[in-house]
């Protein structure tokens, strides 16, 4: 039998990706679960596995090639029977009660709403004389009768959109979706303003547009007035963090500096490091630092939130998920440890070795990067004092992580070699003040000098 596989839902609001690699060619023998091309999306490297063992009789797509969800990826003939090409079934998504329930309520809406799709408008274009590039021209949107109402019409998007609507307090139905089918992404959650608000469609109504420019394909630009140059395009993991930066910077940072003596603490580390490799981890500072950091946010909770502008409110997480930036050969990429707070130091070391190998494979998962509340970037191992790391949007805070050096601290009427640990707190002014901000780095560093403190107060 010819399987025709397509590509599978890759993850909530996921609906293109690149192809960077295709690892097999017609007439390859492969196995169940070979990997047989490698896809980059916006949140992480994907590679596609066989769904049969059998003979390869086709590739559809090749490396540099966008695909879609459900696009024809390759035919195989898993030599069982002759009959006709038929398509393989996707294996069901398993989800969370949460999302189970919300996509109950989302079928009952959307079952309710009027299915026959919107005419598209009709444009007219008069079009201006070819040697007046930079005019303004009249575009007519001659608008269909049938006129719809925008606002309070519920528009396709993901259960976590759903949800992370709901928690920034925005109505839905007033938001325009820039997605394929004018399906709502989360960053339409996250930049939709009360002047975004959907209005009802004029009839002929007058729009100046201005024709742009002619512009130079990036591989004609060969140099500059100062010498050679090489653009190339942006890679998506890429692209994301500079968007996502961009947003993050529009909150007020501060940044607040400490150091914690962890002489002590290494004794700790290097005395039960045995005992965590044998259960498959590594126990490191930072992931001592996870279970610390679980703690403070239940002692300091407006660490564990976010802020809705828009509402005038305040977000509070009542679980905690702590995200670890992990550098890779792609960019700098964020799996999350979730729950951390019930795991213990030997249970976050195996799973945080586990993530940070995945991450630089490019075997992490969409929701292995998503959910996080707090985060942590360990800059140790490549040197440095200390920097000011960028709050992690929506989160409220980022502890950085230097290298530890010995330094001579004065204690008891002498100077003693002490290992130093530099720590950088970057938080969100809106929600975090300077004093807040003092206690929650303090009471961190008191955990680190002080490993007794934890299990004794958190």
């Amino acid at each position: 039998m010819t399987i025709e596989y397509k590509l599978p839902d890759l993850g909530e609001d996921i609906e293109t990706g690149d192809v960077i690699g295709v690892f097999v060619s017609a007439g390859d023998k492969v196995s169940e679960e070979q990997a047989l091309l490698e896809v980059e999306t916006d949140k992480a490297a994907i590679e596609i596995p066989a769904p049969s063992g059998g003979v390869i009789k086709e590739v559809h797509v090749n490396e540099g090639d966008t695909i879609k969800v459900g696009q024809l990826l390759v035919t195989i003939d898993d030599g069982k029977t002759n009959g006709k090409d038929e398509p393989i079934k996707e294996d069901a998504k398993i989800k969370t009660q949460d999302e189970a329930i919300e996509e109950i309520a989302e079928r009952e809406v959307e079952e309710e709403i009027n299915a026959d799709p919107e005419p598209e408008p009709e444009i007219e274009i008069e079009a201006a004389p070819e040697d007046t590039e930079d005019e303004i021209q009249e575009v007519k949107i001659n608008e269909p009768d049938d006129e719809r109402k925008t606002e309070h019409t519920s528009s396709p998007a993901s259960p976590s959109t759903r949800r992370l609507a709901r928690e920034l307090g925005v109505d839905i139905s007033l938001i325009n979706g820039s997605g394929p089918g004018g399906r709502i992404l989360e960053e339409d959650v996250r930049n939709f303003t009360p002047e975004a608000k959907a209005k009802p469609k004029e009839k002929q109504k007058e729009i100046k547009v201005e024709k742009p420019k002619p512009q130079k394909k990036s591989s004609e630009l060969k140099a500059d007035k100062w010498g050679d140059v090489e653009r190339t395009p942006m890679s998506k993991v890429r692209k994301l963090t500079a968007e996502r930066l961009t947003q993050a910077w529009d909150a007020p940072h501060v940044t607040q500096f400490d150091k914690a003596d962890i002489t002590d603490l290494e004794k700790l580390r290097k005395e039960f490091g045995q005992s965590v490799a044998k259960s498959g981890g590594k126990l490191t500072t930072t992931s001592i630092l996870v279970k610390i950091i679980a703690s403070a946010l239940k002692t300091f909770p407006q660490f564990n939130a976010s802020v809705d502008m828009e509402n005038g409110e305040i977000i509070y997480k009542h679980y905690y998920n702590i995200g670890i930036a992990v550098d890779t050969d792609r960019g700098l990429l964020v799996p999350v440890i979730k729950n951390a707070d019930e795991k213990n130091i030997t249970q976050l070391s195996v799973e945080l070795s586990e993530l940070s190998e995945k991450a630089r494979t490019k075997k992490i998962s969409v929701d292995e990067l998503q959910g996080g509340t707090f985060t942590i970037s360990n800059l140790g191992g490549l040197g440095g004092t200390y920097f000011t790391p960028v709050v992690n949007a929506p989160e409220v805070a980022i502890l950085g992580i230097s290298r530890s050096r010995v330094e001579p601290v004065y204690r008891d009427g002498g100077f003693l070699p002490r290992l130093m640990l530099p720590l950088s707190l970057s938080y969100d002014h809106r929600l975090v003040d300077g004093a807040d901000a003092v206690r929650f780095l303090r009471w961190i560093v008191e955990a680190l000098e002080e490993p007794f403190k934890l299990p004794l107060e958190g």
